[in-house]
C-alpha cells in the first residue's frame, strides 16, 4: 500500500490505483525502450529530471501529471490518454444516467384565447 503525503495530509492509494500507476509506469518503459530512446534523451525531450523519469516508470504516484503527459507525449501515446474518460467510455455513467430519465413526457397543454 502506498501512502501519499500531500500538505501534511496522507491519501491511502487503493490496491487498484496503486497497480493500475505500477502497470502504466511499466509500459512506458517497455515502449521508451522500444523505441530505442535512453533514458537521457527521454529526459531532454521531455524537460523532467531522469529521476523523475525513473519514479514514473516505477508507477511512483507523488510524480505530477505534466510529467507523465510530457513522455506519453513524446512516446505518441497522447491520444490514448486523452480518451481514458471520455464520456462514451463510461459505461456506469450511461446507465445510471438512463436510470433517471422519465418513464413519460409530457408537454403542457397550451391555452388558445379565441377571438370573440
Amino acid at each position: 500500500m502506498i501512502v501519499i503525503m500531500s500538505r501534511n495530509i496522507k491519501y491511502k492509494l487503493p490496491s487498484p490505483a496503486e497497480y493500475a500507476l505500477k502497470k502504466l509506469g511499466n509500459d512506458i518503459n517497455s515502449a521508451r525502450r522500444r523505441r530505442r530512446i535512453t533514458k537521457e534523451i527521454m529526459s531532454k525531450r521531455t524537460g523532467i529530471c531522469i529521476n523523475t523519469l525513473s519514479k514514473i516508470e516505477n508507477g511512483n504516484p507523488n510524480t505530477s501529471m505534466a510529467a507523465w503527459v510530457s513522455i506519453l507525449y513524446v512516446l505518441d501515446l497522447l491520444d490514448n490518454f486523452k480518451d481514458i474518460c471520455d464520456l462514451k467510455n463510461d459505461e456506469m455513467g450511461i446507465i445510471l444516467e438512463d436510470e433517471d430519465l422519465p418513464k413519460r413526457i409530457r408537454y403542457k397543454k397550451v391555452k388558445y384565447e379565441r377571438d370573440s
